[in-house]
Protein backbone atom coordinates (compact mmCIF):
# COMPACT_ATOMS: atom_id res chain seq x y z
CA UNK A 1 0.00 0.00 0.00
CA UNK A 2 1.39 3.17 -1.02
CA UNK A 3 0.95 5.95 1.73
CA UNK A 4 0.30 10.38 0.53
CA UNK A 5 2.94 12.42 1.33
CA UNK A 6 1.51 13.66 3.76
CA UNK A 7 1.61 10.26 5.22
CA UNK A 8 4.98 9.68 4.72
CA UNK A 9 5.81 12.83 6.26
CA UNK A 10 3.78 11.72 9.56
CA UNK A 11 6.52 8.94 9.97
CA UNK A 12 9.04 10.99 8.87
CA UNK A 13 8.95 13.39 12.03
CA UNK A 14 8.29 10.06 14.29
CA UNK A 15 11.97 9.22 13.53
CA UNK A 16 13.41 12.49 13.53
CA UNK A 17 13.64 13.11 9.58
CA UNK A 18 13.08 17.37 9.28
CA UNK A 19 10.04 17.83 7.28
CA UNK A 20 8.28 21.72 6.93
CA UNK A 21 5.86 23.16 8.92
CA UNK A 22 2.78 22.32 6.80
CA UNK A 23 -1.37 21.96 6.90
CA UNK A 24 -3.75 19.29 5.53
CA UNK A 25 -6.64 20.69 3.37
CA UNK A 26 -9.83 18.98 2.35
CA UNK A 27 -11.46 21.90 0.88
CA UNK A 28 -10.45 25.11 -0.67
CA UNK A 29 -12.40 27.80 1.93
CA UNK A 30 -10.23 25.81 4.94
CA UNK A 31 -7.21 27.99 3.12
CA UNK A 32 -8.68 30.74 5.29
CA UNK A 33 -7.57 29.05 8.17
CA UNK A 34 -3.96 28.12 7.13
CA UNK A 35 -1.45 28.94 10.28
CA UNK A 36 1.37 28.97 7.71
CA UNK A 37 2.72 32.31 7.10
CA UNK A 38 2.85 32.83 3.00
CA UNK A 39 4.38 32.42 0.20
CA UNK A 40 3.39 28.58 0.81
CA UNK A 41 3.53 25.21 -1.61
CA UNK A 42 0.19 23.49 -2.37
CA UNK A 43 0.25 19.87 -3.35
CA UNK A 44 -2.28 17.36 -4.61
CA UNK A 45 -2.17 14.55 -2.19
CA UNK A 46 -2.43 11.66 -5.10
CA UNK A 47 0.05 8.66 -5.27
CA UNK A 48 0.73 9.22 -8.93
CA UNK A 49 3.85 10.30 -9.60
CA UNK A 50 4.69 13.48 -12.12
CA UNK A 51 2.21 15.99 -9.61
CA UNK A 52 4.51 19.27 -11.10
CA UNK A 53 4.29 18.61 -14.16
CA UNK A 54 0.85 17.50 -14.47
CA UNK A 55 -0.24 21.18 -12.77
CA UNK A 56 -0.65 19.39 -9.26
CA UNK A 57 2.29 21.84 -7.31
CA UNK A 58 0.93 25.31 -7.26
CA UNK A 59 3.02 28.23 -5.38
CA UNK A 60 0.84 31.13 -3.96
CA UNK A 61 1.52 33.99 -1.94
CA UNK A 62 -1.82 34.78 -0.70
CA UNK A 63 -5.17 33.83 0.48
CA UNK A 64 -6.98 34.71 -2.79
CA UNK A 65 -4.34 32.89 -4.73
CA UNK A 66 -4.55 30.14 -2.64
CA UNK A 67 -8.14 29.71 -2.71
CA UNK A 68 -7.94 29.48 -6.72
CA UNK A 69 -4.93 27.04 -6.51
CA UNK A 70 -6.72 24.66 -4.44
CA UNK A 71 -9.90 24.90 -6.43
CA UNK A 72 -7.56 23.88 -9.46
CA UNK A 73 -5.63 21.16 -7.43
CA UNK A 74 -8.61 19.71 -6.87
CA UNK A 75 -10.29 19.67 -9.75
CA UNK A 76 -7.39 18.23 -11.37
CA UNK A 77 -7.02 14.19 -12.26
CA UNK A 78 -3.61 13.04 -12.26
CA UNK A 79 -3.50 9.77 -13.99
CA UNK A 80 -7.49 9.71 -13.52
CA UNK A 81 -7.16 10.15 -9.53
CA UNK A 82 -8.55 12.88 -8.12
CA UNK A 83 -7.26 14.91 -4.60
CA UNK A 84 -9.26 14.10 -1.69
CA UNK A 85 -6.95 16.56 0.05
CA UNK A 86 -4.22 19.03 -0.08
CA UNK A 87 -0.82 19.52 1.43
CA UNK A 88 -0.22 23.09 2.37
CA UNK A 89 3.55 23.37 3.51
CA UNK A 90 5.94 26.31 4.00
CA UNK A 91 8.44 27.30 1.15
CA UNK A 92 12.09 26.02 1.39
CA UNK A 93 14.76 27.90 -0.28
CA UNK A 94 17.08 25.05 -1.69
CA UNK A 95 20.53 25.36 -2.96
CA UNK A 96 20.77 21.80 -3.42
CA UNK A 97 18.69 18.93 -3.66
CA UNK A 98 19.24 14.70 -3.74
CA UNK A 99 17.45 11.87 -3.86
CA UNK A 100 17.34 8.75 -1.03
CA UNK A 101 15.76 6.11 -1.17
CA UNK A 102 15.42 2.57 0.41
CA UNK A 103 14.06 -0.38 -1.20
CA UNK A 104 13.28 -4.32 -0.45
CA UNK A 105 15.21 -5.83 -3.61
CA UNK A 106 13.56 -9.88 -3.99
CA UNK A 107 16.10 -10.88 -6.04
CA UNK A 108 19.05 -9.92 -3.81
CA UNK A 109 17.16 -10.83 -0.99
CA UNK A 110 17.85 -7.68 1.11
CA UNK A 111 17.43 -3.95 1.36
CA UNK A 112 19.39 -1.68 -0.49
CA UNK A 113 20.07 1.78 0.11
CA UNK A 114 19.75 4.15 -3.08
CA UNK A 115 21.38 7.51 -3.64
CA UNK A 116 22.18 10.49 -6.14
CA UNK A 117 23.42 13.48 -5.54
CA UNK A 118 20.61 15.35 -8.25
CA UNK A 119 17.47 14.87 -7.11
CA UNK A 120 14.12 16.81 -7.71
CA UNK A 121 11.44 16.02 -11.20
CA UNK A 122 14.71 16.19 -13.46
CA UNK A 123 15.39 11.90 -13.95
CA UNK A 124 18.70 12.26 -16.42
CA UNK A 125 20.77 13.29 -14.32
CA UNK A 126 19.36 11.70 -11.05
CA UNK A 127 19.66 8.15 -12.60
CA UNK A 128 22.69 8.90 -14.23
CA UNK A 129 24.00 9.18 -10.93
CA UNK A 130 22.78 7.09 -9.06
CA UNK A 131 24.42 5.11 -6.43
CA UNK A 132 23.75 1.64 -4.79
CA UNK A 133 24.27 -0.12 -1.03
CA UNK A 134 22.96 -3.68 -0.33
CA UNK A 135 22.71 -4.21 3.04
CA UNK A 136 23.74 -7.90 2.94
CA UNK A 137 24.60 -8.22 7.02
CA UNK A 138 23.06 -6.41 10.07
CA UNK A 139 23.16 -2.45 9.38
CA UNK A 140 25.25 -0.16 10.48
CA UNK A 141 26.46 3.58 10.04
CA UNK A 142 29.17 2.41 7.82
CA UNK A 143 26.64 1.67 4.68
CA UNK A 144 24.97 5.39 5.47
CA UNK A 145 28.54 6.67 5.12
CA UNK A 146 29.34 4.39 2.74
CA UNK A 147 26.26 6.06 0.32
CA UNK A 148 26.84 9.60 1.25
CA UNK A 149 30.66 9.25 0.33
CA UNK A 150 29.67 7.12 -3.02
CA UNK A 151 27.42 10.74 -3.97
CA UNK A 152 30.82 12.26 -3.61
CA UNK A 153 29.22 14.44 -0.47
CA UNK A 154 31.53 16.41 1.43
CA UNK A 155 32.37 18.01 5.20
CA UNK A 156 29.39 18.08 7.15
CA UNK A 157 27.25 17.10 4.64
CA UNK A 158 28.65 13.29 4.77
CA UNK A 159 27.41 12.95 8.71
CA UNK A 160 24.24 14.62 7.95
CA UNK A 161 23.25 12.73 5.63
CA UNK A 162 24.28 9.95 6.66
CA UNK A 163 21.82 10.65 9.69
CA UNK A 164 18.95 10.91 7.75
CA UNK A 165 19.69 7.62 5.81
CA UNK A 166 19.79 5.75 8.99
CA UNK A 167 16.73 7.57 10.45
CA UNK A 168 15.42 6.02 7.14
CA UNK A 169 16.38 2.69 7.81
CA UNK A 170 15.04 2.54 11.39
CA UNK A 171 11.56 3.51 9.77
CA UNK A 172 12.04 1.14 7.21
CA UNK A 173 12.91 -1.77 9.31
CA UNK A 174 10.24 -0.65 12.33
CA UNK A 175 7.09 -0.16 10.37
CA UNK A 176 7.84 -3.21 7.62
CA UNK A 177 7.95 -1.39 4.55
CA UNK A 178 8.70 -2.09 0.64
CA UNK A 179 10.38 1.26 0.04
CA UNK A 180 11.26 4.41 1.39
CA UNK A 181 12.02 7.55 -0.82
CA UNK A 182 13.09 11.35 0.00
CA UNK A 183 13.02 13.38 -3.20
CA UNK A 184 14.20 15.98 -2.81
CA UNK A 185 15.56 16.34 -0.08
CA UNK A 186 16.27 19.77 0.16
CA UNK A 187 19.95 21.58 1.46
CA UNK A 188 19.40 25.32 1.86
CA UNK A 189 22.26 27.74 2.32
CA UNK A 190 23.59 26.98 6.06
CA UNK A 191 23.37 23.53 4.85
CA UNK A 192 20.66 22.74 6.59
CA UNK A 193 18.42 19.51 5.31
CA UNK A 194 14.50 19.39 4.78
CA UNK A 195 12.47 15.95 3.40
CA UNK A 196 10.48 18.43 0.30
CA UNK A 197 8.89 15.18 -0.46
CA UNK A 198 8.09 11.46 0.74
CA UNK A 199 7.10 8.16 -0.33
CA UNK A 200 6.36 5.13 1.23
CA UNK A 201 5.10 1.93 0.71
CA UNK A 202 3.64 -0.67 3.19
CA UNK A 203 4.09 -4.68 3.00
CA UNK A 204 0.55 -5.36 2.78
CA UNK A 205 0.53 -8.25 4.90
CA UNK A 206 2.14 -6.15 7.65
CA UNK A 207 -0.85 -3.69 8.38
CA UNK A 208 -2.13 -5.51 10.58
CA UNK A 209 0.66 -4.82 13.08
CA UNK A 210 0.55 -1.45 13.02
CA UNK A 211 -2.37 0.11 13.78
CA UNK A 212 -0.78 3.69 13.61
CA UNK A 213 -0.39 3.59 10.15
CA UNK A 214 -3.61 1.93 10.02
CA UNK A 215 -5.12 4.34 11.49
CA UNK A 216 -2.72 7.35 9.20
CA UNK A 217 -4.30 5.96 6.27
CA UNK A 218 -8.19 5.86 7.66
CA UNK A 219 -8.04 2.22 7.41
CA UNK A 220 -10.66 0.11 9.37
CA UNK A 221 -10.79 -3.61 10.25
CA UNK A 222 -12.48 -4.84 7.07
CA UNK A 223 -10.18 -2.69 4.82
CA UNK A 224 -6.78 -4.06 6.26
CA UNK A 225 -8.12 -7.44 5.86
CA UNK A 226 -9.19 -7.14 2.34
CA UNK A 227 -5.42 -5.20 1.42
CA UNK A 228 -3.89 -8.66 3.23
CA UNK A 229 -5.55 -10.64 1.50
CA UNK A 230 -5.40 -9.50 -1.94
CA UNK A 231 -1.03 -9.10 -1.01
CA UNK A 232 -1.64 -13.01 -0.19
CA UNK A 233 -3.49 -13.84 -3.37
CA UNK A 234 -1.55 -12.03 -5.86
CA UNK A 235 2.09 -13.28 -3.74
CA UNK A 236 0.45 -16.94 -3.88
CA UNK A 237 -1.79 -17.39 -7.00
CA UNK A 238 0.85 -18.62 -8.92
CA UNK A 239 2.36 -21.07 -5.97
CA UNK A 240 -0.86 -22.55 -5.14
CA UNK A 241 -3.03 -25.10 -6.60
CA UNK A 242 -6.87 -24.41 -6.23
CA UNK A 243 -9.70 -27.00 -6.81
CA UNK A 244 -11.43 -25.63 -10.28
CA UNK A 245 -14.61 -25.74 -7.95
CA UNK A 246 -15.32 -23.26 -5.22
CA UNK A 247 -18.40 -21.98 -3.61
CA UNK A 248 -16.81 -18.95 -1.75
CA UNK A 249 -20.17 -17.94 0.77
CA UNK A 250 -19.63 -21.29 2.58
CA UNK A 251 -17.53 -21.64 5.44
CA UNK A 252 -15.16 -24.93 5.01
CA UNK A 253 -11.46 -24.88 3.40
CA UNK A 254 -9.33 -27.97 2.44
CA UNK A 255 -5.78 -28.22 2.06
CA UNK A 256 -3.89 -31.44 1.50
CA UNK A 257 -1.18 -32.80 0.13
CA UNK A 258 -2.94 -34.81 -3.01
CA UNK A 259 -5.83 -34.24 -5.19
CA UNK A 260 -7.56 -37.65 -4.31
CA UNK A 261 -7.35 -36.33 -0.85
CA UNK A 262 -8.93 -33.49 -1.61
CA UNK A 263 -11.69 -34.87 -3.42
CA UNK A 264 -12.32 -37.57 -0.46
CA UNK A 265 -12.48 -34.78 1.82
CA UNK A 266 -15.02 -32.77 0.01
CA UNK A 267 -17.23 -35.97 -0.69
CA UNK A 268 -17.23 -36.56 3.28
CA UNK A 269 -18.15 -33.03 4.20
CA UNK A 270 -21.12 -32.94 1.49
CA UNK A 271 -22.66 -36.31 2.60
CA UNK A 272 -22.84 -34.50 5.95
CA UNK A 273 -24.86 -31.82 4.96
CA UNK A 274 -21.94 -29.49 4.64
CA UNK A 275 -20.28 -27.71 1.75
CA UNK A 276 -16.69 -26.89 1.14
CA UNK A 277 -15.65 -23.40 0.31
CA UNK A 278 -12.63 -24.38 -1.57
CA UNK A 279 -9.66 -26.51 -1.58
CA UNK A 280 -5.75 -26.38 -2.12
CA UNK A 281 -3.69 -28.69 -2.87
CA UNK A 282 0.12 -28.73 -1.61
CA UNK A 283 2.26 -30.04 -4.54
CA UNK A 284 4.07 -33.45 -4.37
CA UNK A 285 7.01 -32.11 -5.61
CA UNK A 286 7.17 -30.24 -1.96
CA UNK A 287 9.30 -33.05 -0.61
CA UNK A 288 11.28 -31.40 2.12
CA UNK A 289 10.03 -30.20 5.49
CA UNK A 290 10.90 -26.77 4.19
CA UNK A 291 9.09 -27.11 0.47
CA UNK A 292 6.54 -28.31 2.57
CA UNK A 293 6.23 -25.88 4.91
CA UNK A 294 6.28 -23.34 2.57
CA UNK A 295 3.11 -24.35 0.98
CA UNK A 296 1.56 -25.11 3.77
CA UNK A 297 2.44 -21.39 5.12
CA UNK A 298 0.67 -19.80 1.92
CA UNK A 299 -2.29 -22.02 2.09
CA UNK A 300 -2.93 -20.99 5.50
CA UNK A 301 -2.63 -17.47 5.15
CA UNK A 302 -4.76 -17.40 2.06
CA UNK A 303 -7.54 -18.85 3.94
CA UNK A 304 -6.93 -17.12 7.44
CA UNK A 305 -7.86 -13.66 5.62
CA UNK A 306 -10.45 -14.77 3.57
CA UNK A 307 -13.88 -13.32 5.22
CA UNK A 308 -16.20 -16.15 4.81
CA UNK A 309 -13.78 -18.88 6.27
CA UNK A 310 -14.74 -20.22 9.38
CA UNK A 311 -13.17 -23.56 9.47
CA UNK A 312 -9.76 -25.18 7.77
CA UNK A 313 -9.14 -28.88 7.36
CA UNK A 314 -5.46 -29.97 7.12
CA UNK A 315 -5.53 -33.17 6.06
CA UNK A 316 -1.91 -34.52 5.26
CA UNK A 317 -1.20 -37.93 4.52
CA UNK A 318 1.90 -40.41 4.57
CA UNK A 319 4.45 -37.65 4.81
CA UNK A 320 7.97 -38.95 5.21
CA UNK A 321 8.77 -36.00 6.76
CA UNK A 322 8.30 -35.44 10.44
CA UNK A 323 4.75 -34.65 11.44
CA UNK A 324 6.01 -32.70 14.30
CA UNK A 325 7.90 -30.33 12.80
CA UNK A 326 5.07 -29.31 10.44
CA UNK A 327 2.15 -29.57 13.58
CA UNK A 328 4.37 -27.03 15.28
CA UNK A 329 5.46 -25.08 12.54
CA UNK A 330 1.26 -24.78 11.36
CA UNK A 331 0.32 -24.00 14.60
CA UNK A 332 2.94 -20.78 15.06
CA UNK A 333 2.03 -19.58 11.64
CA UNK A 334 -1.41 -19.91 12.61
CA UNK A 335 -1.24 -17.93 16.20
CA UNK A 336 1.06 -15.49 14.22
CA UNK A 337 -1.86 -14.94 11.57
CA UNK A 338 -4.50 -14.74 13.90
CA UNK A 339 -3.07 -12.00 16.18
CA UNK A 340 -2.78 -9.76 13.63
CA UNK A 341 -5.39 -10.65 11.02
CA UNK A 342 -8.09 -8.62 12.80
CA UNK A 343 -10.96 -10.27 12.25
CA UNK A 344 -13.24 -10.79 15.21
CA UNK A 345 -14.34 -14.64 15.02
CA UNK A 346 -10.90 -16.86 15.27
CA UNK A 347 -10.88 -19.28 12.31
CA UNK A 348 -10.71 -23.15 13.79
CA UNK A 349 -7.89 -25.26 12.47
CA UNK A 350 -8.34 -28.97 12.50
CA UNK A 351 -5.35 -30.66 11.87
CA UNK A 352 -5.07 -34.69 10.32
CA UNK A 353 -1.94 -35.90 10.62
CA UNK A 354 -1.34 -39.51 10.39
CA UNK A 355 1.24 -41.33 12.77
CA UNK A 356 1.81 -38.05 14.78
CA UNK A 357 3.60 -38.61 17.90
CA UNK A 358 2.14 -34.73 18.89
CA UNK A 359 -1.88 -35.51 19.53
CA UNK A 360 -0.84 -35.88 23.21
CA UNK A 361 0.51 -32.83 23.18
CA UNK A 362 -1.53 -30.45 21.94
CA UNK A 363 -2.08 -28.79 24.84
CA UNK A 364 1.55 -26.86 24.80
CA UNK A 365 0.40 -25.26 21.54
CA UNK A 366 -1.15 -23.00 23.63
CA UNK A 367 -4.81 -22.53 21.84
CA UNK A 368 -6.81 -26.12 22.39
CA UNK A 369 -9.93 -23.71 21.88
CA UNK A 370 -9.16 -23.24 18.16
CA UNK A 371 -6.47 -25.95 16.92
CA UNK A 372 -7.49 -29.60 16.91
CA UNK A 373 -5.33 -32.61 16.47
CA UNK A 374 -6.67 -35.76 15.25
CA UNK A 375 -5.20 -38.98 13.39
CA UNK A 376 -8.57 -40.25 12.26
CA UNK A 377 -10.11 -38.84 9.24
CA UNK A 378 -13.62 -39.45 9.82
CA UNK A 379 -13.13 -37.62 13.48
CA UNK A 380 -11.29 -34.65 11.95
CA UNK A 381 -14.13 -34.64 8.92
CA UNK A 382 -17.01 -35.30 11.95
CA UNK A 383 -15.22 -32.11 13.74
CA UNK A 384 -14.78 -29.52 11.30
CA UNK A 385 -18.53 -30.25 9.87
CA UNK A 386 -19.36 -29.28 13.58
CA UNK A 387 -17.65 -26.57 14.20
CA UNK A 388 -18.77 -24.85 10.67
CA UNK A 389 -22.59 -25.54 11.95
CA UNK A 390 -21.90 -23.88 14.85
CA UNK A 391 -20.34 -20.59 13.33
CA UNK A 392 -23.71 -20.32 11.87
Amino acid sequence: MDLLEYQAKELFRQVGIPTLPAQTIAEPRQIKQLQIPYPVVLKSQVKAGGRGKAGGVRFVSNTIDAIAAARSIFNLSILREYPKAILAEAHYNAEREFFLAIVLDYNLQCPVLLGSAYGGMNLEPLLANLHQVPIDTEFSSFYARRLAVNMQLTGELVCSVSQIIENMYELFKAKDLESIEINPLGVNERGELMALDGKITINDSAIGRHPDIATLANLDDKAICNLRSQSHKRQNESNLRWLNWQEPNNKIGIITNSFDLTILAWDLICRRQAKPACGMVIEPRANTTEAYWQQLKLSLTELIYSDKIQVILVNIWELAISSRDLVEAIADCYLNEQKTSLIASPTKLVLRFTNCETVADIEGLGATETIYLIDSLEEAISLTVTLAKNES
